[in-house]
């Protein structure tokens, strides 16, 4: 076998970590890191194209090697030290592959976008473009102040939704041209009008803004608001929880159409 990797300065390593650390890194790159099993069994099944990959010997899964094999991607051993200074997580799994950022093809006409407007926790993001994916949304536009949706923090809470759906960087004229013709709602929790009188059975999109500050930058989109009726003296619902209730009603719009 290998010897496995133990320098730090090994040029894998340290685009790895790079990589790993530095949203510009990835955008000046177009690549991005995907740590532990599940993520990477994600995105072989969904098709991606690993660049390649460093794994721990006595942590990984060799059935995962195997596939990884069969698709001809460079595999190369690393220490259990290597391995701690490249992972993200208290509890490394064992293998981090470093891919192409996915640039699947946007949809002319999208019959369910999501826009989300200066949503900066990662935590979140990922989220919210797991529940766009599983809401069956047909892509997702970030405004330019958005957290990076290739952080790894963003990427564990997608669970695969990087490579369910497009994900896009845009800035708001763009947007405002690529949405011309689509009813456009915004969650607001000041809104008279229920999330459920929405018209969700046409095309639309869905706005959500900031944890803090709500959407800020969206009027250029002349948006509708909508608000989800909550009980007296509620808080108001986090931005991942408050989008997950209105897609998965717009979901279910669709279905009944």
């Amino acid at each position: 076998m290998t010897t496995p990797i133990t320098s730090k300065d090994n040029p894998r390593v340290k685009q790895a970590h790079l990589l790993m650390k530095h949203a510009r890194n990835r955008r000046e790159e177009r690549r991005f890191v995907l740590e532990g099993l599940r993520l990477i069994r994600d995105a072989l099944e969904r098709g991606a194209r690993l660049e390649y990959v460093l794994y721990e010997p006595k942590q990984v899964d060799y059935d995962l090697i195997a596939q990884l094999q069969e698709r001809k991607v460079s595999l190369h051993p690393i220490s259990e030290e290597i391995l701690r200074h490249l992972s993200d997580t208290q509890q490394p799994q064992g293998m981090i592959a470093v891919a192409p950022i996915p640039m699947p093809p946007l949809p002319k006409m999208p019959r369910a976008a999501l826009v989300l407007d200066a949503v900066r926790d990662p935590g979140n993001l990922g989220t919210i473009l797991r529940s766009a994916a599983a809401a069956a949304c047909d892509v997702v536009l970030l405004s330019p102040d958005c957290a990076d949706p290739y952080n790894p923090k963003a990427l564990r809470g997608g669970m695969g939704a990087h490579f369910r759906l497009p994900i896009v960087e845009a800035d708001w004229g763009e947007m405002a041209g690529y949405l011309d013709g689509v009813a456009v709602y915004l969650a607001d929790g000041r809104a008279e009008r229920a999330y459920t009188d929405a018209d969700f059975r046409q095309r639309w999109a869905l706005v959500i803004g900031n944890e803090a500050h709500g959407a800020r930058s969206a009027a250029r989109l002349k948006p509708v608001p909508i608000a989800i009726p909550m009980a007296a003296d509620s808080e108001s619902l986090n931005a991942a929880a408050a989008c997950a209730v209105i897609l998965f009603e717009a979901a279910r719009q669709r279905r009944l159409s």
